[in-house]
């Protein structure tokens, strides 16, 4: 807290935070200004809340001072940064950038808060360094609605992915050491991204879509799914990617030369994991007892089901390691761990949230 007292203009919030901090890092069930006013021994949630929305304090400057001490404490050149959204479920509609849009928090659309982060993750640990509110096109649009939020005048739409890199130039600019980024296919799937990190020499592991379209020379394009079963099934190795809750969870990889990059050819890693039986327990199983599924998830579930059988969960594509990539070389890519992989099928929740 030391750090950061100097991010706050007046006395009064600073003490504050210092007591806001230690709630958020304690067990409680939920945390919002009502909980961690009372693990505080406060009386009411009204200091709390004054701290978030009306106090002034340097909230980027704090952001920078987390990212320092994480770097002091975690920083490793192979390092890899990962990016992901995550929503809080809302029932107004005065939060910024709340509307009804998918959340992997309720596994489905729900009226909510979506936020891209940016986390740390090293072989000493992991930590969140960056965060940037995902504001919608209903938002930016309109003027008024921005002001009476709080959202700063000028304030344009971004989607995920340019959100994503906006944390990523912040990390290179300073001086963050990673070896590498990390995303689902929310963010594989963005070709601008991918252009951008080729330019930038960062090296990436990205998910994409069984139905995303890759180059495969001579000016085809194949699904990502399609060009993967291609293989042959010696070309396959099964490698573990870490302990699960039940047993150890693995993917077969392989790596093969494809044209592109910036020196004409890239180095690509293609990794699967296999289908959950659609009556099993695995992402697409029926929800657990005492929580009936609605129609619209069973209807989910079923087509998810029908879209798995007998193919892939994912396909994992990346590594555009340009040092590599330039020389042409097939070895494996130094630095690569199966932990890095983001598979963001197994976090799905296989049935609806209960209300509190």
């Amino acid at each position: 807290m030391t750090r950061i007292g100097p991010r706050f203009r007046r006395v009064e919030p600073r003490r504050r935070s210092r007591a806001f901090v230690p709630g958020l890092l304690a067990a409680l069930p939920r945390k919002n200004c009502w909980t961690i006013a009372e693990h505080a021994g406060d009386t009411s949630p009204d200091g709390m809340q004054h701290l978030l929305a009306r106090a002034r304090w340097d909230a980027d400057g704090v952001r920078d001072d987390l990212r320092s001490f994480v770097i002091e404490h975690l920083g490793d050149p192979d390092a890899v940064l990962v990016a992901d959204e995550t929503g809080d479920l809302k029932k107004g509609t005065a939060t910024a950038g709340v509307q009804r849009q998918y959340t992997g928090t309720a596994g489905r659309i729900e009226n909510a808060q979506v936020a891209v982060y940016l986390g740390y993750a090293s072989p000493g640990g992991h930590a969140l360094i960056d965060r940037e509110l995902y504001l919608p096109r209903s938002w930016t649009g309109d003027p008024d609605r921005c002001r009476a939020a709080g959202i700063p005048k000028g304030t344009q739409f971004a989607t995920k992915p340019q959100l994503a890199r906006r944390m990523i130039e912040r990390a290179i600019a300073a001086g963050v050491p990673f070896g590498w980024f990390a995303a689902d296919e929310a963010y594989g799937d963005n070709g601008k991204l991918r252009t951008w990190l080729e330019e930038c020499q960062v090296r990436h592991v990205l998910a994409v879509s069984r139905d995303h379209r890759v180059r495969a020379g001579a000016g085809r394009t194949l699904r990502a799914d399609a060009l993967a079963a291609r293989l042959p099934k010696r070309a396959w190795q099964r490698l573990s990617a870490g302990p699960g809750a039940r047993r150890s969870s693995s993917a077969s990889t392989v790596s093969s030369i494809l044209p592109g990059g910036m020196n004409g050819k890239r180095t690509v890693m293609w990794a699967g994991t296999p289908s959950a039986p659609a009556s099993g327990r695995g992402p697409h199983s029926r929800a657990p007892c005492g929580l009936a599924a609605s129609r619209h998830d069973r209807q989910r579930q079923k087509r998810a089901a029908s879209r798995e059988r007998g193919s892939w969960d994912l396909v994992v594509t990346g590594v555009l390691a340009l040092a590599e990539a330039a020389s042409g070389s097939r070895r494996r890519l130094p630095g690569l761990r199966p932990r890095t992989w983001s598979d963001r099928t197994h976090r799905r929740r296989s049935g609806p949230v209960r209300s509190r």
